[in-house]
């Protein structure tokens, strides 16, 4: 256990504290209790602590929750199609939004940056301390990362081909696998960096990008060296119709089956989504088998729940996964980067997907956001809140109109309050969030350079789309804009 010194910090006698009970393995609610944390890791949960303190937090009208394991999120990219692909999906391609619409819009370079202290921004105020950040390779990465206080885990993402929609309903595949190669070499070096990184948070994983872009020997070859570096590996899977029968097409076996054949499945692996197994009613497969290689693999799954039912698709169903014995995580997929929303989405959305009030508890979707997505990482020390943990924490203001009556706070906390309720966030035991603000980034006026960037992208859209339409034929405003 961490001794106490001068940088030691308490919240003292907080109303309400998710804390970790180890011996019964889950969170648990303490009333009226100290939390105390010393430099990056937690020194007591619970009762009185009366030593010194370099700092005294008056814990009353405060939740204490353990810090939030984002394991899929597109920070660079996402912010920036606000307003843009809200509500699109390709009605001739089974409804998924990857192929006709993702590359209209790419950020430059400053607006790369602009978008990924936006969503590192949201992320944080959300209660975000853990962050997978997949992101293709760019200037300045690192260095944000670092400034930003958050922990984050590096996924540099490589292919060795991309997809593209020559007409809006067929799927059509350019290979590069010498691109591929040395998309997985520059990975690692990026990863090297980020381990050496002086914050000491920065750490990475291996993630090649989709499993319909990559090469049965790219993939092998990230599978061998995420196990001989003990790194994480995570990879797009089942995360639309058009890939399922594309790899059915291929390989004569499903996604899920197809990365059990190469060895992909396993307790350090992630699959990005995850959504078309086997068993799902879009599919109409005659199989059920792919839920079972998940669970008996140890492998997760990132449900990222906002960004698909924008296109009316979910996970069937998120309860099942778990009844089954899959290890999930949630994702931010898409904007925003809010992590309380896509909690509450996932919530719902498995519910209505079975049409069953108890086909999933706020206890799952709580678990798989902290000790799910830590598990995924294989950690033990962040996603709870107890002695020797990492000082990951979030303070809740209770007294915020959003988050009263409080009868049960978390419950308040997800499908009332969300995020405006968060007060303070601390990651190794740094705040990065104080009274709602983010400390590292001007977020107003990231969002500003974020706005002009878009602006700079959209003329482009009918350059990249297949038709070379208009804008407003490819995403129609809301309303038309009237003469006046």
């Amino acid at each position: 256990m961490t001794q106490p010194h001068a940088e030691t910090t308490r919240v003292r006698n907080a109303d309400w504290v998710v804390a970790w009970d180890g011996a019964a393995s889950r969170h648990v609610y303490l009333r009226d209790a100290d939390v105390v944390f010393a430099g990056d890791a937690i020194v007591q949960v619970g009762g009185r602590y009366d030593g010194a303190v370099a700092r005294d937090i008056d814990g009353r009208g405060l939740m204490v929750l353990p810090g939030f394991v984002d394991i899929h999120a597109h920070p660079s990219s996402e912010p920036m199609i606000k307003g843009l692909t809200d509500e699109v999906g390709s009605r001739k391609l089974y409804m998924s939004s990857l192929y006709e619409y993702l590359f209209l819009f790419r950020p430059d370079a400053e607006g790369a940056q602009a978008a990924t202290e936006v969503a590192l921004c949201e992320l944080m105020m959300s209660g975000v301390t853990t962050l997978c950040d997949l992101s293709m390779a760019h200037e300045g990465w690192l260095e944000t990362l670092g400034a930003s206080g958050i922990r984050a885990i590096v996924a540099p993402m490589f292919r060795s081909g991309r997809w593209h929609t020559p007409n809006g309903h067929d799927v059509r595949y350019d290979w590069n696998e010498k691109a591929g190669r040395e998309g997985l070499v520059e990975a690692l070096r990026l990863i090297d960096r980020a381990q050496q990184h002086p914050s000491g948070r920065l750490s990475g994983m291996v993630c090649p990008a989709q499993i319909d872009t990559c090469t049965a020997e790219l993939i092998g070859d990230a599978v061998a060296v995420a196990k001989e570096r003990r790194l994480p590996f995570q990879i797009h899977a089942a995360q639309s119709v058009v890939e399922f029968q594309e790899i059915m097409r291929r390989h004569g076996r499903t996604p899920i089956e197809w990365l059990h054949d190469l060895g992909a499945l396993g307790p350090n692996a992630i699959i990005g989504h995850g959504i078309f197994l086997d068993h799902h009613s879009w599919l109409h497969w005659p199989t059920r088998g792919d839920i079972g290689l998940l669970a008996e693999t140890g492998t997760t799954v990132a449900h990222c729940p906002t960004v698909f039912s924008r296109r009316g698709i979910t996970l069937q169903d998120f309860g099942a996964y778990r009844a089954a014995g899959i290890n999930l995580g949630i994702g931010t997929d898409t904007f925003p980067h809010n992590f309380v929303e896509e909690m509450r989405t996932a919530a719902i959305l498995a519910r209505v997907t079975t049409g069953n009030a108890h086909s999933v508890r706020t206890t799952d979707i709580f678990d798989a956001a902290t000790t799910g997505g830590a598990k995924a990482l294989g950690r033990d020390d962040i996603g709870r809140l107890m002695p020797g943990a990492k000082a990951d924490l979030v303070l809740v203001d209770i007294a915020h109109p959003a988050m009263r009556p409080v009868h049960d706070p978390v419950r308040s906390f997800i499908y009332s309050a969300g995020e405006r309720a968060v007060r303070d966030v601390y990651v190794d035991g740094r705040p990065v969030v104080r009274d709602g603000k983010p400390l590292a980034f001007d977020h107003a006026e990231a969002c500003a350079r974020l706005e002009a960037a878009q602006r700079r992208a959209v003329p482009r859209a009918s350059d990249a789309d297949w038709g070379r339409r208009p804008l407003d034929e490819i995403i129609p405003p809301t309303f038309p804009i009237a003469r006046h």
